[in-house]
């Protein structure tokens, strides 16, 4: 007998769709199940063939678990904000609200036809003001809270408000210490709090908020007007139209996620997931313990201004192995302390590494580039002096934007070296320097003068003793 899929299909659909067949509804008698898709972008060419591709195996759970008794909620909508709707609606010269509409009604046609089980009426749509006043009002919360070091939790910033007007602020409490407000920013008392300006407050708070304002590298495209993610530009172009794009600092909004890394990390051990899946987010959070170190700028009749580079580093054991400090073409020392006998060659390389993504710069780890800007620093311990160049291969968003270069112990600094001819010094034994660079956590301590004969955990504890004393 002839399966007739046109007749059966456009029968069974209008049954589906007749009788709510996949509406969600509150039943306390059901164990409950939720499926939720990545919402497409709808788009003037309709579904691409990934769309169903991860839609079919999500549309399978949702109907083997209502088969099994569960309450299913299975919504689908649409990411239909923001510059895709622009560009498009630039390129057919239409409103972008009658090209969106349009293309949802494309979308609903082609994933009707293929008989997926959504709720339809949980749909959603970023476009419309019933969806995006809720951004806006979880940005305001956001905006009005600042975390609370101690209770672990997000707490209205009026609380801290009121603090302020009581005692001022005192920068050895601990509830306060969210990433370097204890750097950035001084104790006051009450008096001075409440003679400040409402101007010189605010500015103040930005250093608590969850969301506050900050200068950051972006990557920005004047032609299409806008900062883009980086998987948004391909070789130095958007993705979406070919344009030039730069890296630029400019004020940005930012969240301060790096509050909750710990809770992160401790509420991830009660999930029940793959343990490669919680492996990846731990890595996504990227949690670092470690510790600063100060290299102080080395004057000459070239470099007439002092300075100094912080860096972060994780493994403060290996301080007697550092060869080199390797700055973001970014930073913003990078324009200071230039000597005049490179400059041309740094700002020819700085222009070229702003036409790359972070991504490419991060995945490109065999294609070894840089430039020695002329500035040297001082080794804290030995007063070595030890040249400063600048790499692609460092993030200016990443600890302090700059790297002290262990060759011996880190194989990017390894490559780095070897390309440059640069020293690679042994201090943790263990490894074969010859061919790769030994970045084990384990061994014991070598040429480190007080760290030597220490293993790699007591070493890390004593280094880190040591560089306090110092600072």
């Amino acid at each position: 007998m002839e399966y007739n899929f046109r007749d059966i299909e456009d029968k069974w659909q209008r049954y589906w769709r007749e009788n709510k067949t996949y509406k969600s509804e509150v039943d306390p008698n059901k164990k409950k199940y939720y499926v939720l898709d990545m919402f497409p972008y709808p788009s003037g060419a309709g579904l691409h063939v990934g769309h169903p591709l991860g839609y079919i195996a999500s549309d399978i759970v949702s109907r083997y678990k209502k088969l099994r008794g569960f309450n299913v909620l299975h919504p689908m909508g649409y990411d239909a904000f923001g510059l895709p709707a622009e560009q498009y609606a630039i390129q057919t010269g239409q409103h972008p609200k009658v090209t969106t509409e349009q293309n949802i009604a494309r979308y609903r046609e082609q994933l009707d036809r293929i008989g997926f089980c959504f709720d339809w009426s949980r749909e959603i749509r970023t476009c419309e003001p019933e969806y995006y006043k809720w951004t806006q009002w979880v940005f305001i919360q956001l905006f009005n809270s600042w975390f609370n070091c101690e209770t672990k939790k997000a707490e209205s910033i009026d609380e801290l408000i009121a603090v302020f007007n009581d005692r001022g602020f005192r920068c050895a409490e601990p509830q306060y210490l969210t990433g370097d407000i204890e750097k950035v920013l001084s104790p006051f008392s009450a008096d001075e709090w409440r003679g400040w300006s409402e101007k010189e407050k605010s500015d103040v708070l930005l250093n608590f908020r969850l969301a506050y304002l900050s200068n950051a590298m972006v990557n920005w495209c004047p032609a299409l007007g806008t900062v883009l993610a980086n998987d948004e530009v391909k070789e130095g172009v958007s993705e979406r139209g070919g344009f030039p794009v730069e890296k630029k600092m400019m004020k940005q909004w930012s969240l301060r996620i790096t509050a909750y890394a710990e809770r992160l990390l401790t509420d991830l051990d009660e999930l029940d997931w793959p343990d490669s899946v919680k492996e990846a987010q731990r890595n996504w959070i990227g949690k670092s313990e470690g510790t600063s170190i100060t290299f102080q700028g080395v004057m000459d009749s070239s470099i007439n201004k002092d300075f100094s580079i912080e860096v972060f580093t994780t493994r403060p054991d290996t301080i007697f192995g550092v060869s080199f400090v390797t700055l973001a073409p970014e930073h913003e020392l990078v324009n200071v302390i230039t000597t005049s006998e490179y400059r041309s060659a740094v700002e020819e390389y700085v222009t070229a590494a702003s036409k790359k993504s972070e991504r490419e710069r991060q995945t490109e780890v065999k294609k070894v580039s840089g430039q020695f800007t002329g500035a040297y620093v001082e080794h804290p311990f030995t007063g070595e002096k030890i040249p400063v160049w600048i790499g692609e291969y460092v993030l200016v968003g990443y600890g302090t934007g700059a790297v002290m270069a262990v060759p011996g112990h880190d194989q990017r600094d390894y490559l780095f070296a070897k390309h440059f001819d640069l020293p690679i010094k042994e201090v943790v034994s263990g490894g074969d320097l010859s061919t790769e660079a030994y970045a084990a956590k384990e061994g014991v301590l070598v040429n480190s003068d007080f760290l030597n004969g220490l293993d790699v955990k007591a070493a890390v504890k004593k280094a880190i003793a040591e560089i306090e004393k110092e600072i």
